[in-house]
């Protein structure tokens, strides 16, 4: 069973609400709302999406609901392959869970996003990946280091208690202090509690640096490993619960 979430940004205040999961199990693709919807629909800008109306439904499809396939780039565009590279993920794939997981679908015309659950070792090691975010705002000097990293350099976390806009955004910085951008949110607020606890069980290296003219937001492709000591398991809060128990979803087959 592969599984991404779907998260939803307010524009205003820029918090980020889980909102759904999208799960494939090799034969149908399936939606349903997850309980942080419900804090998502207190902020006056948020409706239900117009694919997936009603929150205690269970949607099911042989073929990918049209809100992630537009998010997929069209194999047939030139910049495909580099596209791809640029993911890190081998040429001829052709599953979309695993191309939107590495992208997380995002798109410049709405405030939405992906995220997987990530993949276990048998001796319990969690990995994720994702592109480091905010280069943008960072100092010139930032984006002149990142030139200069090296798959497999290791990057350190540290607390950004003072941001703004988010209290537990974690900072992603060099050996020698060098500050390059943030872990992506969805993973803050589940991290920033194991390193508390156990920081040596959270390792971040660098996998890979995309050269300009690579898209700001896929410069910089980084992967961390967590090993699930304290019984730590990702994405397991109230807000990532269903809204309502399986077995008791109805079904709408598109």
């Amino acid at each position: 069973m592969k599984k991404l979430f779907l998260a939803w940004q307010e524009p205003q205040n820029r918090r980020w609400f889980p909102i759904g999961q999208l799960t494939f199990d090799g034969k149908n693709y399936k939606f349903a709302y997850i309980q942080g919807v419900k804090k998502a629909e207190d902020e006056p800008n948020f409706r239900l999406l117009h694919s997936f109306p009603e929150r205690d439904r269970l949607y099911t499809s042989s073929e990918l609901f049209p809100l992630f396939s537009n998010r997929l780039m069209r194999r047939s565009r030139p910049d495909y392959k580099d596209y791809i590279r640029w993911l890190n993920i081998p040429q001829n794939t052709n599953d979309p869970i695993t191309i939107l997981a590495r992208s997380e679908g995002r798109k410049a015309i709405d405030t939405f996003e992906l995220f997987p659950y990530p993949e276990k070792s048998e001796n319990g090691t969690y990995y994720f990946h994702f592109f480091v975010r905010g280069l943008r705002y960072m100092p010139e000097s930032s984006s002149e280091k990142v030139k200069k990293l090296q798959p497999q350099d290791r990057l350190y976390l540290t607390l950004d208690i003072q941001n703004p806009y988010d209290s537990k955004a974690l900072l992603l910085r060099t050996e020698e202090c060098h500050n390059l951008g943030y872990c992506p949110r969805y993973l803050s607020a589940d991290i920033w509690p194991v390193l508390q606890q156990n920081p040596e069980s959270v390792n971040v290296h660098v996998e890979k640096i995309n050269p300009v003219p690579t898209p700001i937001q896929l410069r910089l492709l980084c992967n961390m490993t967590v090993q699930s000591k304290h019984d730590f398991v990702p994405f397991s809060s109230q807000n990532y619960q269903p809204i309502v128990e399986s077995e008791k979803l109805s079904s709408i087959i598109r």
